[in-house]
């Protein structure tokens, strides 16, 4: 065994999987997985600690791995995470834990993310729950959201012995795990449905189809149905557009609402009554990981996929392991190239885009280098569908309906990193609400501070 390279994980072959929506990645099986702990030096002083979000004891339950006790394993990570079979998924662990790991300087890190993936797989498989509460608090509490901001503050909070109810405004709990991360990198029923079904072992409640503003507001909740705090998690759901010429033609998408077609309303499906454009050439524009899973779903679907990006492929933020499965399976990247106009037919539906290539400048207030128009540089695209991925932002619904609840200029939260405490006294929030689109561990860390911040004001009042 070679100590400085990771313990290569088994994967769906790329011709393969470009043609179904099943899990690209298979994880270890237990002896891979000891394998790999085994490599972990257990240091004292753990870097990797200090790069997860949640605050997981890793070199603690790696260790555990390693001895082949892997039901002490998943105890020591629930007790910072709820959700780990979904963050040993999607999490960016190459710029969090791994890239704090001592083995990365000479060598390879640890596969953290796919241990803790193993460890909650294992669980799962075999029955093994989360520790709830021993006594109750007597006090209720409201969450808003049941993506993974809200299941990690609703999980914290219950296991302090809150009693504590989710509202989802969708008709399915999970938020962003369930509408916005494609099946083929997150199962829903086998991982996603699992997870939220550990949350609610610990006692938490969930009302789906509730839309807090329109069904109830805030006051509501704490005036007439008696919740001591209210946590919202509700999440940054309104997607953003150029306000290019033809943007409003036939066959323009935003990302949001494509992937919520296809992985909530499961239109990938043959059998689905769910209507999804199946294009023939697709344009996905933007960089990031919805852009990657929107492509590699469009890709999935049937079409040519391009991913059209103003930058270099060094300033992607996506995932460097998403960019690598989409490059694997196919999908065409048009890097330093933007959008101008979107060309419709004479029924207004999308016959191609227009676009100009750039280079790069200098950098600009991201720290990145300013993408600029090269003149004369126009050319078509030939595609019959657009899918936008340019970010999301907080819906206003909330704020607009909360008396005291102050946003900031982007129509986000404004909320106290360190508790989550807003403007309003009782309420707290966390996640892409409160920061905008971000990644699913930010949001559970913000989460988890949260859960301590209303823990705290619910002791001393």
């Amino acid at each position: 065994m070679d100590v400085l390279k990771k313990v290569p994980v088994r994967e769906q072959e790329a011709a393969v999987r470009a043609c179904n929506f099943d899990e690209v990645c298979l994880g270890y099986n237990e002896e891979e997985a000891k394998e790999e702990a085994s490599r972990c030096i257990n240091c004292k002083n753990a870097q990797c600690i200090k790069g997860c979000p949640v605050s997981i004891n890793i070199p603690g339950f790696i260790e555990k791995v390693k001895d082949g006790d892997f039901k002490a394993a998943y105890d020591v990570i629930s007790e910072s995470s709820a959700l780990p079979a979904v963050c040993g998924r999607v999490c960016p662990q190459e710029s969090q834990c791994e890239g704090k790991c001592i083995r990365g300087i000479k060598g390879e890190p640890i596969s953290i993310g796919k241990l803790e993936r193993f460890t909650a797989d294992w669980a799962r498989e075999h029955g093994v729950k989360p520790q709830g509460a021993t006594e109750k608090k007597g006090k209720k509490v409201a969450v808003i959201g049941s993506g993974p901001a809200g299941l990690t503050c609703a999980g914290d909070l219950a296991k302090m012995g809150y009693d504590v109810t989710i509202f989802e405004a969708l008709h399915e709990a999970g938020g962003v795990l369930v509408y916005g991360i494609p099946e083929f990198r997150l199962p829903k029923q086998a991982v996603v449905a699992k997870e939220i079904e550990n949350v609610k072992s610990l006692g938490v409640k969930i009302e789906t189809n509730c839309i807090i503003g329109k069904s109830v507001t805030i006051d509501q909740l704490m005036q007439e149905e008696g919740f001591d705090a209210v946590f919202i998690g509700s999440g940054a759901g309104l997607p953003k557009f150029m306000n290019i010429p033809g943007e409003q033609a036939n066959g323009v998408f935003s990302a949001n609402e494509y992937l919520t077609r296809s992985n909530l309303m499961k239109a990938f499906k043959e059998d689905s009554t769910t209507p999804i454009m199946r294009g023939n050439v697709v344009c996905v524009v933007g960089g990031g990981n919805v852009a990657m899973d929107a492509a590699r779903t469009a890709l999935r679907l049937g079409a040519e996929v391009h991913i059209v990006y103003r930058r270099s492929e060094e300033e992607l933020p996506a995932r460097v392991e998403e960019v690598h499965h989409a490059k694997e399976e196919g999908i065409i990247f048009d890097l330093l190239t933007n959008p101008v106009e979107i060309l419709e037919d004479e029924n207004n539906w999308v016959k191609g885009m227009k676009c100009v290539r750039m280079e790069l400048g200098e950098p600009d207030a991201s720290g990145r280098r300013r993408p600029v128009e090269v003149p004369g540089s126009e050319f078509v695209i030939d595609c019959d569908t657009v899918i936008m991925s340019l970010g999301t932002s907080p819906n206003p619904l909330i704020s607009s309906t909360t008396e005291g609840l102050d946003i900031n200029k982007h129509r986000c939260i404004i909320a106290e990193e360190e508790n989550g405490q807003t403007t309003k006294e009782g309420v707290f929030a966390g996640g892409d609400a409160v920061t905008g689109a971000a990644t699913v561990i930010l949001a559970m860390g913000a989460g988890k501070a949260a859960a301590r911040g209303i823990d705290e004001y619910l002791s001393n009042k």
